[in-house]
């Protein structure tokens, strides 16, 4: 192995790690990796962004562009009233429901699709007494079952598509990937619905609510109030009727952390509560307690020790406020975060709450951590639902600008019929142009955007907001690295290594070992990561074993698109991990068997579809 063969895999190396620890973002990693094979002389620095200008990259982009038209307009709430039963049982009900994600992800960002049917399974859930979790769980599979059928489902199959290009023989088309993808999302999806018993319960049926896990919320000790002169420990005695604990309080602007228990309580003081969310109002009345809204006020200090100071009296109230609104119109809404909200790692004081929208932020779940921070200081991770009070329009407008998906029972809204039908012909349009070969899919899907902003479809300014930056970014500076794991004849040792270890020449056991290996990798790191180190590995195991690469590539694209086994592996298993009250050890009790049955089902029929 000569040195630059060493480099590439000592950087390739280094960056599944850091995907793995997820410390960073993924465009973060991938631009270092890209700007360390610049550094080591592995890509040159005039070709270093030529990853940019990929087709694949741009169809992506174009195709979320086009996603978010579908959804602004209404398409898919006409779609979903038409298609979902009002009533029958509840098998029916999750089949159809995980049949129209999957659908919809086949020609629409999989996280899109799940973002638009989680209120109506969520409402589903309530109404035939079923956990949140046992409907959640099966959608988020499903849409990421129905994005491996088409060119456009999922960015994995761009990125195999465009590394089939570089082999001279030209892209994959629109349905190249149904022959396998389709009887795998069927197989997959027989088995989330008829198997969503292997679902934890995380939620006691028939309680009102969603499964959100415990909120972290806030009351203040009013004057008069009967918890004056009282205990931590008589307090928390009380708690444990309503299942609810202290853990934490605020006193003259001073934060303590696991106070001691024969503190005694005084007016003024702000105790930290972890409750349930049913039992959250009834634990806050029960003792009397004033619910603190979380305000536009400075944040209190970083210094982890045990009592913190604050820099505002906790009754002040913000500057510059909104007027208030009629008690009347408040509405009380809870907000899953996207994995890729704007409002990751900001607070209510960072975006002034309620200075700039009125809202109040009452409370917060967040499953695996426990903070004691104060609610307007504390920083928000994807996965958190949070508590917000506020007129629905303002919660809804604000739930869209950072990337939060709306959880309480909503008003449908009603669609602008127009501009749906529209921007369904333009997507059915692209399609097509895409999968006849009338045009390469990256100029189809181009011109369906331009159709969409030229008949004001999606506003202009949306159409940025609709891109997922971070991907692109990420495909951009990984192609090159990619490229250079070939130049520098990587890719062939690691695919030699594969073959005299595991594979031992055989060219179905080498098959299956790269299908096996991407689908492990993407568990734990993201797909299209996953699909532009593996797709030159597959390549190269092809030409040793002097099999078609189309199969091994195919693989890839199976694999890439499986990720079922971690919240971590999936945007969609990470926005449905606070709604659906998982914890991380949860997902494989239904992900293990998922992936048995794509392998059992996606060998023979790659060997059948794209024979050896």
């Amino acid at each position: 192995m000569n040195s630059q063969q060493c480099i590439i895999l000592g950087i390739l190396i280094a960056t599944v790690a850091m995907f793995i620890w997820g410390k960073w973002r993924h465009d973060m990693i991938a631009l270092a990796a890209l700007l360390g094979c610049v550094v080591t002389g592995l890509v040159p620095a005039d070709g270093a962004f030529a990853g940019f200008g990929h087709p694949a990259v741009v169809t992506v982009a174009c195709v979320l562009v086009m996603s978010r038209a579908l959804q602004m307009t209404g398409a898919v709430d006409l779609m979903t009233r038409r298609l979902l039963p009002s009533k029958g049982g509840a098998l029916a009900a999750i089949g159809i429901l995980c049949g129209l994600a999957a659908f919809l992800s086949a020609f629409m960002n999989n996280v899109g699709a799940l973002a638009m049917l989680m209120p109506v399974g969520l409402q589903m859930a309530k109404r035939h007494d079923l956990p949140p979790g046992k409907i959640l769980m099966p959608l988020s599979f499903a849409s990421i079952l129905g994005g491996m059928t088409t060119l456009i489902g999922t960015p994995p199959n761009l990125i195999v598509s465009g590394f089939r290009a570089q082999t001279k023989m030209g892209s994959f088309t629109m349905f190249d990937f149904a022959a396998v993808g389709i009887p795998v999302a069927l197989a997959g999806l027989a088995l989330v619905v008829f198997g969503r018993k292997l679902v934890p319960i995380r939620q006691i049926s028939g309680v009102e609510g969603f499964a959100t896990g415990s909120y972290m919320t806030e009351g203040r000790v009013e004057e008069g109030s009967k918890m004056v002169g009282k205990t931590l420990r008589e307090v928390d005695q009380q708690l444990e009727d309503f299942d609810a604990q202290v853990v934490g309080m605020v006193r003259n602007r001073f934060r303590v952390v696991a106070p001691n228990r024969s503190r005694v309580l005084m007016p003024g003081d702000i105790l930290v509560i972890e409750s349930d969310p049913e039992s959250l109002a009834s634990a806050l009345s029960g003792l009397g307690l004033q619910l603190v809204e979380a305000k536009d006020a400075p944040d209190e200090s970083a210094n982890p020790s045990d009592s913190e100071s604050e820099t505002e009296d906790p009754n002040t109230e913000a500057t510059a406020e909104k007027p208030p609104t009629d008690t009347s119109e408040m509405a009380l809404m809870e907000l899953a975060v996207r994995p890729d909200a704007e409002i990751i790692g900001r607070s209510a004081t960072d975006i002034r709450l309620r200075s700039r929208y009125g809202i109040n932020f009452l409370a917060l779940s967040r499953q695996g951590s426990r903070s004691i921070r104060r609610l307007r200081s504390l920083k928000i991770h994807a996965g958190d639902v949070m508590l917000m009070q506020g007129p629905q329009e303002s919660v809804i407008a604000f739930a869209a600008e950072f990337g939060c998906v709306p959880l309480a029972p909503r008003s449908i809204r009603l669609p602008d019929k127009r501009s749906a039908w529209l921007a369904i012909a333009f997507m059915a349009a692209a399609v097509c142009g895409a999968a006849f070969g009338l045009l390469p899919a990256s100029i189809s899907f181009a011109t369906g955007v331009l159709l969409c902003m030229a008949f004001r479809v999606v506003s202009l300014r949306s159409v940025y907001e609709a891109i997922d930056w971070p991907v692109i970014v990420l495909l951009g500076a990984l192609i090159p690295v990619a490229g250079a794991m070939e130049t520098t004849g990587a890719a062939e040792r690691v695919a030699s290594g594969l073959l005299n270890w595991v594979a031992q020449g055989n060219a179905v056991v080498g098959l299956a070992v790269v299908l096996i290996v991407t689908m492990t990798l993407s568990d734990f790191m993201n797909n299209a990561a996953t699909a532009a180190v593996m797709c030159p590995i597959a390549l190269s195991t092809a030409a040793q074993l002097g099999a078609r690469p189309d199969s091994f590539l195919m693989a890839v694209a199976i694999g890439a698109s499986c990720a079922f086994l971690t919240p971590i592996g999936h945007q969609n298993n990470t926005l449905i991990l606070g709604p659906g009250g998982f914890r991380f050890g949860d997902y494989w009790k239904l992900g293990l068997p998922l992936e048995i049955v794509v392998v059992a089902v996606a060998l023979p029929m790659l060997l059948w579809v794209w024979p050896l």
